[in-house]
């Protein structure tokens, strides 16, 4: 019987799609199995992963790799091509695909300790370094969705929720406002991974660092800053203004557009709940 980690179980009971996915995927990992001669080991269980079936596998000339199956999932819709496209610059190589079962054959990072073992510091100084590396613009015709399109589906969201807001909707409004404001604004759009932070960097010997798990869209720089600052929370919500200038200097963007943006994400960003943490962050920003 398939191992399916938990966490990856739970997310796939929240939508048809994904219930469906689920019930092919044994058959779908035996498929791959035998095409592209793997042996796999137990899937990955970490706490970061709930959109995709990961697990380790060997290869029949020994080379040492990682399989993943994602699952429906809007946000993370095109990572193969994303992948693709940066070829292994700054991001983990694609070694076979298959479009259509939405599966990848990934280079393996060895040790693939996360950056987290890091101080946060020094994590500024990594993450900073790749994303200013993976900022590309992409040649069209490509399959790349603008930001917007992910930031429309949550302010949807959110709005959809409005009968769990906090009291303070003047707050979510002017969030919402930017949600839609912010990403047509731009004037230097770039392909983004908007998914980047120190627990999607691992440890490698191709490279010190790689990053995985991209989540692909084109669009403003600045928004990229902003998942790695989410990522430091304590930082965040005692030096917000500080934080967020020292890692913007970093990225050589616009430190102003990236408060701009994690207020926007703290304020309106679609979630079970809207915490004091988020609120306060959201206040600090405002």
């Amino acid at each position: 019987m398939l191992n399916i980690p938990e966490r990856l179980e739970a997310a796939c009971r929240s939508a048809p799609a994904r219930r469906a996915w689920l019930e092919m995927l044994p058959l779908a990992i035996g498929e791959l199995q035998d095409r592209w001669s793997l042996s796999l080991g137990s899937p990955f269980d970490g706490s970061d992963g709930s959109c995709a079936w990961v697990a380790p596998a060997v290869r029949r000339d020994g080379t040492r790799a990682v399989l993943k199956l994602g699952m429906p999932h809007m946000e993370a819709a095109h990572e193969l091509h994303a992948l693709c496209f940066w070829d292994g610059d700054a991001m983990v190589q694609v070694l076979e695909s298959d479009i259509d079962l939405n599966a990848m054959l990934l280079e393996r990072c060895e040790p693939g300790t996360s950056l987290r073992e890091l101080p946060e510091r020094e994590q500024d100084v990594v993450v900073a370094g790749l994303l200013v590396r993976l900022w590309r613009r992409p040649a069209a015709p490509h399959p790349f969705r603008p930001l917007a399109a992910m930031t429309d589906y949550w302010a949807q969201e959110t709005r959809a929720a409005a009968d769990r807001w906090p009291a303070d909707e003047g707050l979510m409004r002017e969030g919402l406002r930017l949600l839609t404001e912010l990403p047509r604004s731009s004037s230097d759009d770039v392909l983004l991974t908007t998914d980047l932070h120190a627990g999607n960097v691992l440890r490698a010997q191709r490279e010190p660092w790689l990053a995985i798990d991209p989540k692909p869209f084109v669009g403003d720089r600045a928004y990229d800053a902003t998942q790695h600052l989410f990522n430091c929370k304590r930082r965040m919500l005692t030096a917000p203004d500080a934080t967020i200038r020292r890692f913007a200097d970093l990225l050589v963007v616009d430190h102003e557009r990236v408060r701009l943006w994690m207020f926007a994400r703290a304020a309106a960003e679609p979630r079970d709940i809207w915490t004091t943490d988020s609120l306060a962050l959201a206040k600090a920003l405002a």
